[in-house]
């Protein structure tokens, strides 16, 4: 039986631009995945959420070996980039190195580990927006109480499915992927991107439209994109058994 959307009315929700806003992306063997998109899509954010201020330099650092070349044999990693206003005022970047949370295993060659994802849906007016918010305060009480394997998904007031709270949607119908459009209410992510033009590439037809629950619910297969786990099946919706053919991601993968 469907599981009805909650009842709870929509929230509203600011992000504090005082806290900037940043990217994390994949390190392999000591090289940055996909850095210059992500560099990209940050100087974007800032040039407009800070259109006064002077961009910082975003020097990052490539791990090299004896010979000059990028080190081979490292373990996989995480790299954050975020870059917020200083007590002057004046834009700065912190840039650290973290580990992958252990969703890439070195053992495996830095594949991607295959647990399903379950969705809860967080009803949320206007979305997350366009940008990469350091600040995080309503996904991180969202989180609480949820299990590891556990995201929420953002719903608009008017039904709209949008995206996971750290990973863009797709759904697969009839061999069809279908995701939600660019229309300034989630993140153009590298990653969902990248599967965009790889799917295209391989003939499979591509849909950028509004999807509601329903078309979760009745979809052959689910996926969540993003730069560090890269495709994550997804498994239940508030409760209810997703598809779980998995065909078209796992080609895709």
């Amino acid at each position: 039986m469907p599981v009805e959307l909650p009842k709870a009315q929509p929230r509203t929700w600011r992000a504090d631009v005082s806290q900037g806003v940043f990217e994390t992306l994949l390190v392999r063997d000591g090289r940055p995945v996909d850095l210059d998109a992500h560099l990209t899509r940050l100087r974007t954010s800032l040039r407009t959420l800070y259109p006064s201020h002077t961009l910082p330099s975003l020097d990052v650092p490539v791990e090299r070996g004896p010979c000059g070349r990028p080190s081979t044999g490292m373990s996989v990693s995480a790299l954050r980039i975020a870059v917020a206003p200083d007590p002057s005022g004046k834009l700065a970047a912190t840039i650290e190195r973290r580990p992958a949370s252990g969703h890439f295993a070195t053992e495996n060659g830095g594949k991607v580990t295959t647990r399903a994802i379950s969705l809860h849906s967080l009803r949320l007016a206007g979305g997350l927006g366009e940008h990469k918010w350091v600040d995080r305060s309503l996904l991180d009480e969202a989180q609480t109480g949820l299990p590891g394997d556990a995201l929420p998904l953002i719903v608009d007031s008017d039904g709209a499915v949008l995206e996971a709270s750290r990973a863009n949607v797709f759904v697969v119908h009839d061999g069809a992927l279908h995701t939600p459009p660019l229309d300034g209410r989630i993140l153009p992510g590298i990653t969902r991107r990248r599967v965009i033009e790889r799917a295209r590439a391989a003939a499979v037809p591509v849909h950028e439209q509004p999807l509601d629950r329903d078309d979760l619910l009745h979809a052959d297969e689910v996926f969540l994109t993003g730069s560090v786990r890269g495709i994550e099946p997804v498994e239940t919706l508030d409760g209810a058994a997703l598809g779980v053919e998995h065909r078209v991601s796992d080609a895709l993968r």
